[in-house]
């Protein structure tokens, strides 16, 4: 672990958030017994923990019951903020303009599509890449439909999916240019490149948190491994980069930890947050 400023001079945390895949839980979606027993000593000294996340509130319902969790949730990258009984608190969908020239430029650049809207997730294609996957992150079922345009105009969130990952790199920056300030695009994963509502993304939610609970940002971790954690990264006193995330996403954060495969949340929440807390 590689801190880059002296936790000596930062205020005391009283709020974490994290982001799930990724960071909170290993690469085959599960909560290691560390985690769950870092986030208990996180509720032990009094210190709130919440997730931002790219999954729809559905995909947070089992850790919210395993790992006891009180405080809302940011789903689909912040764009909907939901109570730990997954009722929504707050939401937005994408422009439907953004939103349909979105799905055509992914359709035309020949990845997957997924939308996400009336509280599911729709798709045309049920054995397109990575839907086996997401349905065990989800423990949910996707909806086929041959025509996804009728749901572009409430739509939370539309996923490009792909097995090549350079090239669903290369649509992350042509599909961002040419949304602009219409949306938010980043790729929550090397295979997912998500489209949100603009304005809405994992840095605003930090910031709903820490009006809710009358925070200042510089009382508020975060932790992260991919580019849609960078705006959290921005709003938060302490941030902490993956040792799986790429260079970029380790250069915006204050300080680095191990991999999601080895346990690299519950350290960094040992070592940076509970030992300073600790201290008199």
């Amino acid at each position: 672990m590689s801190p880059r400023r002296s936790a000596d001079t930062r205020p005391d945390i009283a709020l974490v958030i994290s982001d799930v895949d990724g960071t909170l839980v290993t690469d085959d979606k599960r909560l290691t017994p560390a985690t769950v027993a870092a986030v208990r000593r996180l509720g032990a000294a009094g210190i709130g923990f919440t997730l931002a996340s790219s999954r729809p509130p559905v995909g947070l319902r089992g850790l919210v019951r395993d790992l006891g969790l009180a405080l809302p949730l940011g789903a689909f990258n912040g764009a909907c903020v939901v109570g730990p009984d997954l009722a929504v608190i707050e939401e937005y969908a994408i422009p439907e303009d953004a939103a349909r020239e979105a799905a055509h430029r992914l359709t035309a650049a020949g990845v997957d599509l997924w939308v996400f809207a009336a509280g599911a997730w729709w798709l045309r294609d049920p054995d397109g890449p990575y839907t086996d996957l997401e349905r065990r992150t989800l423990q949910a079922e996707p909806r086929v439909r041959d025509d996804l345009a009728p749901l572009l105009g409430r739509a939370q969130k539309i996923v490009g999916v792909s097995r090549d990952h350079a090239h669903l790199a290369a649509c992350e920056a042509a599909v961002a240019e040419a949304l602009g300030k219409r949306a938010s695009v980043h790729r929550s994963q090397p295979y997912y490149l998500d489209v949100t509502p603009p304005g809405q993304d994992k840095g605003a939610f930090v910031a709903w948190m820490g009006r809710h609970l009358g925070l200042a940002p510089e009382r508020i971790a975060t932790f992260g491994d991919a580019a849609n954690d960078r705006a959290m990264f921005a709003r938060s006193g302490l941030s902490v980069a993956m040792g799986n995330a790429e260079d970029a996403v380790k250069a915006a954060a204050s300080a680095t930890t191990d991999s999601n495969e080895s346990d690299g949340f519950a350290g960094a929440v040992d070592r940076l947050i509970l030992a300073a807390a600790a201290r008199p």
